[in-house]
């Protein structure tokens, strides 16, 4: 469980990059409107999913037929992230396309994630054998990590939060862009 969770702790800080970088500062997202819509859409539902994934495994077990909602945590994060590769096309066609750089942090982080889930499986095997409850029995990590975490859910929950914002073009969505 350990090296899932610091796998899943390293996507969070690309993402973390690719979020700030990538998606605010160089393409400005939130300031293209109706061109970025579905974009931001899927990227604040799979920063729900994340937010899932970086508040629970570090505190909870998942346990018998739990194990199918994470399961599908994991599943719908995939799909949202092939959805997103698809729609990007379009969304960022006034931009020329995806940035080269992004392209590349976008596939280091889906090598994460499929390393992360890998990792993953040996615990969703044991957690399904067992009667099905969610427990608070944190695995033996690092407070650091456990800690990190977390902030990394309350980040990456806000930046749902403000993609939706964005989405529907309500008030001030694209601020600091204009």
């Amino acid at each position: 469980m350990i090296v899932a969770l610091w796998l899943l702790a390293v996507q969070g800080v690309i993402g973390a990059f690719d979020t700030l970088y990538y998606h605010e500062w160089r393409a400005q997202l939130p300031a293209r409107g109706e061109q970025s819509a579905s974009e931001l859409k899927l990227h604040a539902a799979r920063d729900f999913f994340y937010a899932v994934l970086f508040s629970t495994l570090p505190w909870l077990a998942w346990h018998g037929r739990w194990v199918l909602v994470l399961v599908g945590v994991l599943i719908a994060k995939i799909i949202l992230t092939l959805t997103d590769f698809v729609v990007e096309i379009t969304a960022r066609k006034a931009l020329g396309d995806v940035y080269a750089g992004e392209r590349v942090t976008h596939a280091i982080m889906g090598i994460l994630y499929g390393a992360m889930v890998a990792c993953l499986i040996p615990v969703l095997i044991r957690w399904w054998q067992l009667p099905t409850a969610l427990l608070m029995t944190a695995p033996d990590i690092p407070d650091a990590l456990r800690w990190g975490l977390v902030i990394m859910a309350a980040g990456v929950s806000a930046s749902g939060l403000r993609d939706l914002y964005a989405a529907y073009g309500l008030p001030h969505g694209g601020w600091p862009w204009r």
